[in-house]
């Protein structure tokens, strides 16, 4: 549901001709935000890491510094600027590939934990600390077998370990004095929801703790369980079940044990609208079509996830064709007949110089999209407090 506040940016960017544009509602993000650290206050929750990958803008960050206990980057790029946005963060740095650069730059930053993905970027971190003089805590990322079908996404092959791969570890660690091991990361799949995160979750512990049994580990441990809280965007209203989650999750918890999560789109996702409006109607080969300002250059998402993006119509007469009561197919200005944000939606009325406000843009959207194809104008930015 669309709020005033963001129906009154709208209407006040159309009216200065600043379309498309990006809204963000930041009460509304800090909201959920606080909903979801009340839902997961309990005795041995998880400490909630944002996900900078999902929309690393700012005013997001700052937003949500009050209701997450850190930061996870994915690159030295996204180091830098959470860094600056976020002097003081807590940050976790996870994601494959890291060159020997950014080693250095997460050592200089104060990240708090480095995620390793292999036992080459183990060793390197364990030369880079020694050349250096700096203790490093890593985690290591392990990443199971297991059936993951049904699942949005399946994080398979470049990201962290095999379990059999993961001891090659151990004799690169005893060799340091200078990494310390805190514990294991794992993100396995996204999609899921709170049941299937509960039992996801468990099966990670399970394996964790066992192969720090064996290893002799004997320090306080941690547990990244990873992100990918389930997101809806066929039905805005069905949302993750956090207060689900936060019960049944800290009840897998141990004494000295910490447990971390790194949700990214389910906390920042429906905070952001991206607004544009409607330059022609019109019907092809039996079907209706209005074509709008902007395109998935601007919102990747639903070509990415190959869905329907809500939206909603602000009516807002252009004198043009229009359609009533028929389905129609949003595109938008792009030379590819892939440039869809949905297919086939029923609408009552759409007509030229209306405005169109897709739902659910506040992650995965401008920061996953080809900026520059076809070089059309960039989108206007507005961060509502």
């Amino acid at each position: 549901m669309i709020t005033r506040l963001v129906e009154d940016e709208a209407q006040s960017l159309a009216a200065s001709a600043e379309l498309p544009a990006f809204v963000y509602d930041l009460s509304a993000l800090s909201d959920h935000a606080a909903a979801v650290k009340a839902a997961l206050s309990l005795p041995g929750a998880p400490e909630i890491f944002y996900a900078a990958k999902a929309n690393p803008d700012a005013p997001i960050l700052h937003a949500l510094a009050p209701y997450v206990d850190g930061i996870e980057v994915a690159s030295g790029g996204e180091l830098a600027h959470v860094r600056e946005a976020l002097p003081d963060a807590r940050l976790a740095f996870g994601g494959p590939g890291k060159t020997d650069h950014e080693l250095e730059q997460a050592l200089e930053l104060n990240v708090e934990r480095i995620h390793v993905e292999s036992p080459y970027e183990l060793g390197r971190l364990a030369d880079l600390a020694r050349t250096t003089g700096r203790e490093v805590d890593v985690m290591l990322r392990v990443n199971l077998a297991g059936d993951r079908s049904g699942v949005a996404l399946a994080m398979s092959g470049p990201f962290g370990m095999d379990p059999e791969l993961i001891d090659v570890c151990t004799g690169i660690l005893s060799a340091s004095r200078r990494l310390r091991l805190r514990g294991i990361h794992a993100h396995l799949a996204s999609g899921l929801d709170a049941p299937a995160m509960v039992r996801q979750s468990a099966e990670i512990l399970t394996w964790s703790r066992a192969w720090l049994d064996k290893v002799g580990h004997d320090g306080p441990r941690e547990f990244n369980l990873g992100g990918g809280m389930a997101v809806d965007y066929s039905n805005p209203s069905n949302q993750f079940d956090w207060k689900q989650y936060g019960q049944e999750v800290a009840a897998l918890a141990r004494p000295e044990e910490v447990l971390r999560i790194e949700p990214g789109r389910a906390i920042s996702v429906y905070a952001g609208w991206y607004v544009t409006e409607v330059l022609d109607v019109k019907k092809a080969h039996g079907q209706w079509y209005a074509v709008l300002r902007g395109g998935t250059m601007h919102i990747r998402t639903p070509v990415t996830k190959q869905h329907n993006h809500p939206f909603i119509v602000l009516p807002r007469d252009g004198g043009g064709p229009e359609v009533t009561n028929e389905p129609v197919t949003l595109v938008g200005q792009l030379c590819t007949p892939k440039d869809v944000f949905a297919r086939k939606v029923p609408t009552d009325r759409i007509t030229v110089g209306d405005l169109v406000a897709f739902s659910m843009s506040g992650a995965y959207a401008w920061n996953i999209s080809h900026h520059d194809f076809l070089m059309h104008p960039k989108p206007t930015f507005r961060y509502l407090d």
